[in-house]
């Protein structure tokens, strides 16, 4: 089969990529372009962090900053916003200006195996979900802690930003 038709099965199969990609085409379109993210670094007054449990197969379950991939013509801020509602079940405001940018490469990783990374300052405009709150020593995936430093089981991926937190 050409590549043009094979090109044209693809597209027919999206539907609205501003909405995301069917799994397969989205892995696939990981293991040859890079994928561009935010990251949400979000303080509160006495400047600790909120870290969300991590725990979705690429990465060892950790702490980690909320984040997420830009979509096609999807804005950065539109992302961040998107990020705190599905994440958070918040609304921020942010610095429009990243505290870092950062290219992550897994070399050994097929899928999802590079990614431009941008860190954005966030703060609270709603409260996050207290159900999803983490209470004890064991976190369950998505649930939410303040953490007044940095900390051990961070995923190693974010150890990029143990400075910010």
């Amino acid at each position: 089969m050409e590549l043009k038709k094979i090109i044209d099965i693809l597209e027919s199969s999206v539907q609205n990529p501003s909405k995301g990609l069917p799994e397969e085409l989205f892995l696939f379109v990981t293991r040859i372009t890079p994928i561009i993210n935010v990251d949400l670094l979000i303080k509160e007054d006495q400047n600790n962090t909120l870290l969300t449990w991590r725990d979705d197969g690429y990465y060892p379950p950790g702490w980690h900053i909320p984040g997420g991939i830009i979509r096609y013509k999807e804005t950065i801020a539109e992302r961040v916003k998107a990020v705190a509602k599905n994440e958070l079940g918040v609304e921020v405001e942010f610095i429009k200006t990243p505290l870092a940018v950062n290219e992550v490469i897994h070399n050994v990783r097929k899928n999802r195996g590079h990614f431009i990374s941008m860190l954005y300052q966030c703060s609270l405009v709603t409260q996050p979900d207290e159900s999803l709150r983490c209470k004890g020593n064991s976190p369950n995936p998505d649930e939410w802690m303040w953490h007044d430093s940095c900390p051990a089981n961070i995923i190693s991926v974010h150890e990029m930003y143990r400075k910010f937190i």
